[in-house]
């Protein structure tokens, strides 16, 4: 093969087509059949081209995810809206990164697959992601929680293990859309809406779910749950 002809373009113009290149073939071929002549040749650059930018296939990779995670984190902030009410603010949250995870299959598959399945430190740079959105939805439903409780004391401890549930519902869900013909973002966000939503409305309203043999909880088809005071 001969040597890739390249134009002139400035360095982050250039570094960002290689990273898209990657991107693609990474999450189409995983990491371990993906080759850096492949990617140099996606990319319309000379391989040695792309060492020189990047230095290694690991820091290649390691460049792609932080780049895709980056973006997954910002477009669920932006998609948030903090004026609206806790429902629009989850729902809008939502559409945004299933909207973001329709239009980016190849950044996820580099996030949620590739980065968790070769090594530590990959999986490590999306754990910290990870980290960062279930923080932010923790922070949502806990302002909404305390607005709905009148209570400004509300721990932070009580609604984190429902982010965690929430963003890890989401996750799986995106798999699932991104497998799916025809499967929209909107409609994606609606399912876990109708999933999550009703129980996160009865927290907010300070109805919990409690197990059989606590003084309440749904034993039976048709019982209700024990309409109890927020926890403390």
């Amino acid at each position: 093969m001969g040597a890739v002809k390249t134009k002139r373009m400035p360095r982050a113009v250039r570094e960002q087509q290689m990273l898209d290149a990657a991107v693609r073939t990474f999450g189409n071929r995983g990491y371990m059949a993906a080759s850096m002549d492949e990617i140099a040749e996606l990319a319309g650059v000379s391989k040695p081209l792309v060492y020189l930018y990047l230095n290694s296939k690991e820091d290649l990779f390691t460049a792609c995810i932080r780049r895709e995670a980056r973006a997954l984190t910002e477009a669920v902030r932006a998609g948030a809206r903090p004026e609206l009410p806790a429902d629009r603010q989850l729902w809008s949250g939502l559409t945004a990164f299933f909207t973001h995870t329709a239009r980016h299959p190849d950044g996820w598959a580099v996030l949620h697959l590739q980065a968790r399945t070769h090594g530590e430190v990959f999986a490590a740079e999306v754990a910290a992601m990870r980290a960062e959105i279930v923080a932010f939805v923790t922070q949502l439903i806990l302002a909404a929680a305390r607005e709905a409780h009148r209570d400004p004391d509300l721990r932070e401890a009580e609604v984190s293990g429902l982010a965690e549930a929430l963003v890890g519902a989401a996750e799986s869900l995106a798999d699932w859309a991104n497998a799916t013909p025809g499967v929209t973002a909107r409609q994606a966000a609606t399912t876990l809406m109708n999933f999550a939503w009703a129980g996160l409305g009865d927290l907010m309203a300070g109805r919990h779910w409690t197990p059989p043999g606590d003084g309440g909880g749904v034993d039976a088809p048709g019982a209700q749950s024990e309409v109890t005071s927020p926890v403390r």
